[in-house]
């Protein structure tokens, strides 16, 4: 396995879908690394020479914000945010979606597993 920004990227995967191993390059982006490093087509990892590997590692490290860098630029984002007292930190501190969708159905990502209110149901039978 090549190692790339700090993470194992897999040999036998073409050069665009091995790169999105690596935290912060996408599709997009692992096709614009290829092209700059001179890569023709969609190789596979395995059949990079040396200096090809060399060339994408520099790019990556000069060019981009990946894999530590970029989630801890993230976290301290979200805790500007929290720290402000911002709309979104606080939905951030209280775990709940943060950009507009709707709670009352849905939202079981963020809010996590449902939590049984006892005696719920036989409140709102006397009803």
């Amino acid at each position: 396995m090549a190692r790339i920004a700090g993470t194992e990227v897999p040999n036998k995967k073409r050069i665009e879908v091995a790169l999105g191993y690596i935290h912060g390059i996408g599709p997009t982006l692992a096709k614009k690394v290829a092209e700059q490093a001179g890569i023709n087509g969609n190789p596979r990892i395995e059949d990079l020479t040396e200096q090809e590997l060399t060339r994408i590692r520099e790019i990556i490290d000069k060019q981009y914000r990946v894999e530590a860098d970029l989630r801890r630029e993230n976290s301290l984002n979200i805790r500007r945010l929290v720290e402000i007292g911002s709309y979104r930190g606080m939905r951030h501190r209280k775990g709940l979606p943060a950009r507009g969708q709707r709670t009352k159905t849905n939202a079981r990502t963020r809010k996590g597993a449902r939590k049984t209110v006892a005696g719920r149901k036989r409140a709102a039978a006397k009803k």
